[in-house]
């Protein structure tokens, strides 16, 4: 997921690509070394700096997809059409090469077992990616919280993560729904819908149990499924919303290139 970078007082790291794994047409998972790197919380994300052979420079934000346990930085990006950053990291970043890092940044959007459930994850799209760290932070910590997520995408081919997504399912922790907006007449028997409150009461949790719900994506799906939500009778203070577009990333209980 690729935001516009706000400017922050940090000191920059140089990440090593280990490994690049294209995940669909329009999204590769990059695997990163970062000698210096400490640790992060589920949720946070990286700036992302590139400088071109005449000194122009481009930053962006990606969300770390990593957990904290997991041995390298992970950043999953989606290419953006006409984007500066996006096109690179996607289509001609190869292993061994090295990229500046400033992070890890956020301290809203994140989510730990002290902080307990039930848990309601809500993606669309790359807005997987900060949910897969809490999950992959979920099972390599032994957390017991009860996970549900909802998954939107265009397509099956389009939807990141698919393969780990059916092998975190087999866990009884967890309850994983998917549904596509775009997917062509075949084998799919899932899902065939936008998300609106009857999907949101099928697959989340009784607002009676009170889950701690976080929601990731584009700005307009993120506000429908908050107001949703809202509307069936959820506490806005347990829902947290991350949401990217046009205009950048906000991080807000309210929710580039």
């Amino acid at each position: 997921m690729e935001r516009t970078a706000p400017q922050r007082r940090l000191s920059w790291q140089t990440g090593t690509v280990v490994e690049a794994v294209q995940e669909t047409t329009e999204a590769r998972t990059i695997k990163l070394a970062v000698p210096e790197w400490t640790t992060h919380r589920p949720g946070q994300h990286v700036d992302v700096r590139l400088t071109a052979a005449d000194g122009y420079q481009a930053e962006r934000s990606y969300s770390i997809a990593s957990a904290p346990e997991d041995e390298y930085v992970v950043l999953t990006v989606e290419r953006i059409v006409n984007g500066e950053v996006s096109p690179y990291l996607v289509d001609e970043l190869r292993v061994g090469d090295e990229l500046a890092l400033r992070g890890p940044l956020g301290g809203y959007f994140v989510w730990g077992d002290e902080l307990g459930g039930p848990l309601f994850l809500v993606a669309g799209g790359s807005g997987l990616v900060p949910l897969r760290a809490m999950l992959r932070h979920h099972r390599a910590a032994g957390s017991r919280v009860p996970v549900r997520l909802l998954c939107s995408a265009r397509s099956l081919d389009l939807l990141i993560y698919r393969d780990e997504l059916m092998e975190i399912a087999a866990y009884d922790l967890f309850d994983i729904s998917v549904t596509l907006t775009r997917e062509p007449a075949g084998s799919w028997r899932g899902y065939r819908r936008r998300v609106d409150g009857e999907l949101l009461t099928e697959t989340g949790w009784p607002a009676a149990d009170r889950p701690l719900t976080y929601i990731c994506g584009p700005t307009g799906f993120v506000e429908t499924a908050a107001d949703h939500l809202v509307a069936l009778g959820h506490d806005p203070l347990r829902i947290r919303t991350e949401r990217f577009g046009g205009t950048g990333m906000t991080r807000a209980s309210t929710p580039g290139d």
